[in-house]
């Protein structure tokens, strides 16, 4: 089968490397989702040893500073992340109707274009920063510490926003096993390098928290490195050789929906970002104490998230590739099976963390710490949002994948402004500092519902359906 074969649209979509469009459902998706969830484990495993290192290798009070200035990060970052997701999408469509050419198109203008984006994002954040940080209501004493990380970690998200698009259409393409080495080999390095740049050992110099940030920025640039070399050694889908690395130019036709559907998406990311750095200001006017154990517990938080993500992705991937090859009944039951999976997976990892959240907290805030019943209380309340949130990622994967933007944006503004914000406005005087825990519960709900409301609809499959054709070269 070659290359042009693909392009032309004659051969089966089932045949081509990474095909979703048959086999077994659930065992695909579990198949699909495995290297998907490793990589987040090690990610965030990656994320919480470093947090650790800097929890007690520098206190508290670097731990409370990395907590805003990685929100701060988060925020410039996800700016692009809505062009990912629909670069993604596209791939899958295109790859799903056989037709390659169009889905080396896409990946490429999509990936120069998001890291154009994501170099002025940076350049924007390294300028306000400071601002950013004190609209956080960062505690003063916390703030110069919180810059110093800041200002490294921005010279690397132009290399982060290239790696993260090539992994994302990598999964799009049915790949999920080579961004898995590449988080292998950035996980590694993370862990190795933080204590040795943080406290300057051997010939190292000694950079505290700054020495945190360099560590995951040198990280990084290693696993993008080696996600290149690996792309082409493996000659794998994705990559471009000769004319075709024409199709980088960001100005191109095959970017329109990338633009079209990626700005909606983006702007969903936006919209959790904020109201997420909204959060972390309420939480900071309750005391550093109260930030740290919120840090502490996002770590936790993270681990819980991490199958629902990695399903969601793996519905999307799954139902784009069957969109463009027009199989929608086989869509409905990959929701069905994604939505079954995330609930086992989700519920039984609460419960376990619920069980040994002590222990874990300790990790990051010390035995001992004031901070950790302040934690444990926060983790009883809020850890079922994430339940609810996982239920809702995998619907919203499947809406996804068939171009629905709009009213999950819509849905995503009502569950976090009038619905988390305004409970917590509503509720304060009465529950004091839980009503910022209760209102993750809260929105959540709202969001979950709302979404299970529009995926029963079935307007939107007619409205926004493919055709089983191959998606025409632009």
């Amino acid at each position: 089968m070659s290359d042009a074969n693909l392009a032309e649209g004659h051969s089966s979509p089932a045949n081509h490397v990474g095909s979703l469009t048959q086999g077994p459902i659930l065992r695909t998706l579990i198949l699909f989702s495995i290297p998907t969830m490793a990589s987040n484990i090690l990610q965030t495993l990656g994320g919480t040893i470093n947090t650790i290192w800097v929890g007690q290798l520098l206190g508290e009070s670097a731990l409370a500073a990395t907590v805003n200035a990685n929100l701060v990060m988060f925020v410039v970052f996800s700016t692009v992340f809505g062009f990912g997701m629909a670069a993604t999408v596209r791939v899958g469509h295109n790859l799903g109707a056989g037709n390659l050419d169009g889905a080396r198109r896409v990946f490429g203008a999509g990936t120069s274009f998001c890291t154009i984006f994501a170099t002025v994002g940076s350049v924007l954040g390294w300028i306000f920063a400071e601002r950013l940080l004190w609209l956080l209501a960062t505690p003063e004493s916390i703030r110069a510490e919180a810059m110093e990380y800041l200002r490294i970690i921005f010279f690397g998200i132009p290399l982060s926003t290239f790696s993260m698009m090539l992994s994302m259409s990598l999964r799009g393409a049915g790949d999920a096993k080579s961004p898995f080495y590449s988080v292998v080999v950035i996980t590694v390095l993370t862990v190795i390098l933080n204590p040795l740049l943080i406290l300057g050992v051997g010939p190292f110099p000694q950079m505290g928290i700054a020495g945190s940030a360099l560590a995951n920025v040198l990280a990084n640039v290693a696993g993008l490195l080696m996600l290149v070399v690996w792309i082409y050694w493996r000659n794998l889908p994705l990559r471009l050789k000769g004319r075709e690395f024409a199709y980088l130019n960001p100005i191109s036709p095959d970017l329109s929906y990338v633009l079209s559907k990626g700005v909606p998406m983006g702007a969903q990311t936006l919209l959790n970002s904020a109201s997420g750095l909204i959060m972390l200001g309420l939480v900071n006017r309750e005391g550093m104490m109260t930030t740290a154990a919120y840090g502490a517990v996002m770590q936790v938080w993270s681990y819980i998230q991490m199958p629902a993500f990695a399903v969601s992705m793996g519905v999307s991937a799954m139902v784009a590739q069957n969109v463009g090859a027009g199989n929608h009944s086989r869509s409905g039951k990959i929701t069905m099976a994604g939505v079954g999976a995330t609930l086992v997976m989700t519920v039984s990892l609460a419960i376990l963390l619920l069980a040994f959240d002590t222990p874990l907290l300790s990790l990051f805030l010390g035995s001992g710490s004031e901070a950790i019943p302040i934690a444990n209380r926060i983790q009883l309340l809020a850890i079922w949002a994430w339940i609810l949130n996982g239920l809702m990622m995998t619907l919203m994967g499947t809406l996804r994948s068939y171009g629905v933007v709009i009213p999950p944006l819509i849905i995503m503004f009502l569950a976090l402004y009038p619905g988390r914000l305004g409970f917590y406005e509503l509720t304060y005087s009465t529950f004091g500092a839980d009503a910022l825990w209760l209102s993750f519960v809260f929105g959540s709900a709202v969001a979950l519902a709302l979404t299970v409301l529009l995926y029963a609809r079935g307007s939107w499959r007619e409205t926004h359906g493919f055709s089983g054709a191959p998606v025409p070269a632009e």
